[in-house]
C-alpha cells in the first residue's frame, strides 16, 4: 500500500531536526532536509569538514582550520548543492593535505586584501598623490603639459610596476633609452623630476624609505641645446618669404605672430581675443598661460596689429585666435605650426619656439646695454614683479623696442624681394 522509499520522503519533506542526526558524514538526505533556525548553525561532516545553513536558508561548506598565527578560522569552500558534499570533502582533503605539508591556507577576504595592498603598491597611486600636490603650485599649461607628458610615457611603461620593485637601473636605462630614441633631453630632465618627486613624497608618507631616482641625471647625458631647432639671422628673410606662401592663410599669420612676437608657442595657441586691446595697442597674457605663472604684457607693433586685425575678421565666432578645425572652443593642436614649417622644407632646421631664439640674439646685440628690458620683453620675469604695467616690467622701454623688431622683419624681407626682382 505505502512505496518502498516512504522514510526518505518524510525526510526530505519534513524539517528535520538536527538531534535526529544519527550518522557522519552527513547524508544527502540530511543536507536537503535540514531548515534554517532562529541563529546560524554548523553541522559537522567529517574532520573538521562543517556544513553552514544561514537564517535566509542558504547552504555551504566550511572548513575550520588554524592559521599560521595558531588561531581557529574558517574557510569557504563553496555553496550548496553547487558544491555537492563529495566535492566539499575532497576539497577539504586538498587543504588538509596542503596545510600539513606546510602550505599556507589563505581565506577569500584574505585574498582580497593582498590583492588591494598589491594595486595600491602599483607606481600610478605614488605619481597620482604627487600630481595632485602639483596642482595649486603650477599655472594650468604647465600641469597639462606635465600630465600629457607623463601619460605619454611614464604610465605605460612603470603604471603598472610594483614601486618597490623598481630598481635604479630600470629607471636609469629607461630614460637613457627616451634620450637615444627621442633626444627629448629636456623633457627627460623633467620626468626624472617629476618621478623623484613621487618619490620624495612616498618617503614621508613611509611607503618607501629609498628614492631610486636619487642622482640619477649625473648618469645621464646632458641637455642638448641643439634641440631647439632654428636658422640663422641671415636665413630668416627666405623663411618669412617662404611661410607668406604657404596655402592656409590663418597659419601664415600666426607664424609671422610667431616672429613679431615671438610669445611661446603654447600662449599664442591659447590665447584668446579679450586678452587683445587694439586702442591700447597691448596683449595683456594672464597668468594662467604663461610658464611663470605672472602675468605679462606685450606691446603690439603696427605690423603685428595689422596682422591680428585681419585674423580677428576671419576668426568667426570663436574667442580663440585659432580655434580648432572641430571646435570653436578648442585651440588647435600644439604641432600644428610644426607641421607647417616641416611642410616648408624646415623639418628639424626650424621650430616655433626657436623664433623665440633668433629675437633674442638680436635684441641682446641691439639693446645690450639695457638686458633687463631684454629679458623682460622675452617675459624673463621675476617672481614677486606685480602688475603688468609695473615700472620693473619695462613696459614703455618695450615699446620702442618691439616696433624696432617688426621694422627690421619689414627691411630684411623688403630687401629679400628687391633682390629677388634683381635676379630675374
Amino acid at each position: 500500500m505505502y512505496p518502498n522509499n516512504i522514510f526518505n520522503i518524510g525526510i526530505q519533506g519534513a524539517e528535520m531536526k538536527r538531534c535526529n542526526i544519527k550518522r557522519r558524514p552527513l547524508a544527502d538526505t540530511v543536507l536537503e532536509a535540514l531548515k534554517p533556525e532562529e541563529k546560524e548553525y554548523r553541522e559537522k561532516d567529517s574532520n573538521n569538514l562543517y556544513f553552514r545553513v544561514q537564517t535566509s536558508g542558504k547552504k555551504s561548506w566550511q572548513l575550520r582550520y588554524k592559521t599560521n598565527e595558531n588561531k581557529w578560522t574558517w574557510l569557504g569552500l563553496g555553496s550548496y548543492p553547487e558544491t555537492s558534499a563529495v566535492r566539499a570533502r575532497e576539497k577539504a582533503m586538498e587543504i588538509t593535505l596542503r596545510k600539513s605539508n606546510g602550505e599556507e591556507v589563505k581565506t577569500k577576504k584574505r585574498i582580497l586584501k593582498e590583492k588591494i595592498d598589491l594595486e595600491e603598491l602599483k607606481f600610478k597611486y605614488l605619481l597620482q598623490d604627487w600630481i595632485e600636490t602639483r596642482k595649486k603650485r603650477w599655472n594650468e599649461v604647465t600641469f597639462k603639459k606635465a600630465i600629457k607628458s607623463l601619460e605619454k610615457h611614464i604610465f605605460p611603461n612603470f603604471g603598472e610596476r610594483n614601486f618597490n620593485e623598481i630598481t635604479p637601473k630600470d629607471w636609469l636605462d629607461f630614460f637613457k633609452g627616451l634620450q637615444k630614441k627621442f633626444e627629448i633631453y629636456n623633457q627627460v630632465e623633467k620626468l626624472t623630476s617629476y618621478c623623484r618627486g613621487a618619490y620624495d613624497l612616498a618617503k614621508f608618507q613611509n611607503k618607501v624609505t629609498s628614492n631610486p631616482l636619487e642622482g640619477i641625471n649625473e648618469y645621464l647625458d646632458p641637455y642638448k641645446k641643439g634641440n631647439m631647432k632654428f636658422v640663422s639671422y641671415d636665413e630668416l628673410p627666405e623663411l618669412i618669404m617662404k611661410i607668406r606662401q604657404y596655402p592656409v592663410r590663418e597659419i601664415v599669420i600666426g607664424l609671422e605672430l610667431m616672429i613679431l612676437m615671438f610669445p611661446r608657442p603654447s600662449e599664442l595657441r591659447l590665447a584668446t581675443w579679450d586678452q587683445f586691446d587694439f586702442d591700447e595697442a597691448v596683449w595683456i597674457r594672464p597668468a594662467s598661460i604663461m610658464k611663470n605663472n605672472i602675468p605679462h604684457a606685450i606691446p603690439l607693433s603696427k605690423q603685428s596689429i595689422c596682422l591680428l586685425q585681419e585674423l580677428k575678421e576671419n576668426s568667426g565666432v570663436s574667442n580663440l585666435l585659432f580655434p580648432g578645425r572641430n571646435s570653436f572652443s578648442k585651440p588647435i593642436s600644439d604641432n600644428t605650426f610644426n607641421t607647417a614649417l616641416k611642410r616648408l622644407g624646415y623639418d628639424g632646421k626650424q621650430d616655433p619656439h626657436g623664433f623665440r631664439h633668433i629675437a633674442s640674439s638680436q635684441f641682446n646685440k641691439k639693446f645690450s646695454g639695457v638686458p633687463q628690458v631684454v629679458e623682460s620683453a622675452l617675459s624673463h620675469l621675476k617672481k614677486g614683479v606685480k602688475g603688468i604695467y609695473d615700472k620693473e616690467a619695462h613696459y614703455e622701454e618695450r615699446i620702442e623696442m618691439m616696433q624696432w623688431w617688426s621694422a627690421e622683419i619689414d627691411k630684411m624681407t623688403r630687401k629679400k624681394v628687391d633682390t629677388y626682382s634683381l635676379t630675374i
